[in-house]
């Protein structure tokens, strides 16, 4: 790794994922959910943005103007085309932090967000970041910052430990990163297999070790091979923010705010007997072993009335974007995975899932509910709440989107469209209706690329997928998880996918305004 990295992975890119959490939407969810009024978000932050994804998605997809660094060139080429391909407000960088936030050409900010980069990244750093909050975030500004959490991570740290050192120390200079991850993984193996002490005090640490091991080898560069690695305590996480006049608000992980999902109650009640934020938030992540935090900050909070946070929460639109026969009825918390088996779910979906497909306002969907089922708003924003938290509902940015943001997230879904002829690392599309990212599989995404230019018809999309498959000389794979043959079969299953595609994909995708 070279000196501009300053220990930082850059030999292998990060992955392509989308962070729901970074749109400026949820965290406005979160915030009226715990009783705080949000701001009205026009320029808005990413620090260490990765492939781009979440940035990209995120400027496409509204009118906010967005900034951001992160310093693997490689990574921002990438993201840098995409902000090209859609002509979206996206100021894009490769520089480090020191030098991107002492720019004197950037805005102040409603809304910054930092995904994880926080535990990965030196003291000087953190030091810098601190900084900068403290100097570009407006007056009732939040921030959104994730990051790894003790406890959870302490019966793990040992483990982590070695592997570096294995990393760093065992592999000849110009190793494949990859190769060098495999090894030390291989010599963790080894060492719990003669049943060390530490095992025996950690006893989770070996589950961890064998899920690590079937982990995308790129993610894990990442999260365990940096040269800096920290962990930290809520307490000491809040100690940074202090002199950025940040307080905390609530956490941007909406599973978070379903008490029943992740305590006790008598674990519920003693928190509620604690009035001291910093020491509440330690005691809960005690009682949950957490791990990672997703945390919203706020410069200068102000506590909404009761009818005010309703009238915020009903205002808010929401819409279906799984098929309804698609619905899973479970949610996870520190407790495991739970039903959501109460009768308003069913009664909630029935109305969101009415043709034609749309958002709905909360409140609507409050007046919708039956009138003789005992569901009180609580229970519906709860409800609301925990299908956002699934992915299954999402919020609504603009029922109506204008034309500029409905045009820049056209340009960057035929990029990505584009690139999936190639291949399948991306999977999300921008979608003007949500303000973001939206979930949407390679072969959904070349079907929908014979969608934009006018053809309709299912067995010709699946014709001209198999086309773009052949020339690459790819196949499809049958049930036996061998691939198919003959051109026949593997049409076959390709038109089976468009006419699914057809029938259940395509109004969700019209609805979230990726097709007219």
């Amino acid at each position: 790794m070279s000196q501009w990295s300053e220990g930082y992975v850059t030999d292998i890119t990060y992955t392509y994922g989308y962070y729901g959490e970074l749109n400026p939407l949820r965290a406005r969810w979160a915030l009226a959910r715990a009783g705080f009024r949000g701001p009205e978000v026009h320029q808005a932050c990413e620090l260490g943005f990765g492939q781009g994804m979440s940035i990209n998605l995120h400027a496409a997809a509204s009118d906010v103007h967005w900034c951001g660094t992160d310093f693997n060139p490689s990574q921002v080429a990438f993201a840098q085309g995409l902000a090209r391909a859609s002509g979206a407000h996206a100021l894009l960088s490769d520089e480090a932090f020191e030098s991107f936030c002492a720019r004197t050409d950037l805005p102040d900010f409603d809304y910054i967000g930092l995904h994880g980069i926080w535990s990965w990244i030196s003291d000087r750093n953190r030091r810098v970041i601190a900084d900068f909050l403290r100097r570009k975030l407006r007056v009732g500004g939040v921030v959104y910052l994730s990051y790894n959490t003790l406890p959870g991570w302490a019966s793990f740290a040992p483990m982590r430990e070695l592997l570096l050192a294995h990393h760093e120390r065992m592999s000849a200079p110009g190793t494949a990163v990859g190769t060098r991850i495999d090894a030390a993984l291989a010599f963790g193996q080894k060492l719990m297999q003669t049943q060390p002490k530490v095992a025996a005090a950690l006893p989770s640490m070996a589950g961890r070790l064998n899920k690590v091991q079937t982990q995308s080898r790129a993610y894990l560069a990442h999260e365990y091979f940096n040269a800096d690695w920290a962990p930290m305590y809520f307490s000491d996480m809040a100690k940074h923010l202090a002199d950025c006049k940040l307080s905390f608000a609530c956490s941007a992980h909406l599973p978070d705010h379903a008490d029943g999902l992740n305590l006790s109650d008598d674990q519920v009640a003693m928190l509620r007997g604690i009035d001291d934020v910093n020491l509440r938030e330690l005691t809960r992540d005690l009682l949950v072993n957490q791990q990672f935090r997703r945390d919203l900050w706020v410069k200068g909070p102000v506590k909404m009335r009761p009818a005010e946070r309703m009238a915020v929460l009903r205002q808010q639109q929401v819409l279906l974007v799984v098929p309804r026969g698609d619905v899973k009825l479970k949610v996870s918390g520190s407790r495991g995975e739970a039903d959501m088996s109460a009768p308003i779910y069913a009664a909630l979906l029935d109305v969101l899932a009415q043709a034609p497909l749309r958002p709905h306002a909360v409140g609507e969907l409050e007046k919708q509910l039956p009138q003789a089922a005992p569901f009180s708003a609580a229970h519906l924003i709860e409800a609301v709440t925990l299908l956002v938290a699934t992915g299954q509902v999402q919020l609504v940015a603009a029922p109506a989107p204008a034309p500029s943001v409905v045009q820049s997230s056209q340009r960057l879904n035929e990029a990505i469209a584009q690139m999936a002829r190639d291949g399948g690392d991306v999977r999300y599309l921008s979608s003007p209706v949500l303000g973001g990212g939206v979930e949407v599989n390679r072969f959904e995404q070349l079907f929908l690329a014979q969608c934009w230019g006018g053809e309709l018809r299912p067995q010709a999309w699946a014709e001209a997928v198999w086309q773009t498959l052949s020339a690459a000389g790819e196949r499809l794979v049958g049930p036996d998880g061998k691939p198919l043959t003959t051109p026949q079969d593997n049409l076959k299953v390709l038109l089976e996918k468009a006419q699914v595609f057809a029938t259940q994909r395509l109004p969700v995708l019209r609805a979230a305004g990726l097709l007219a």
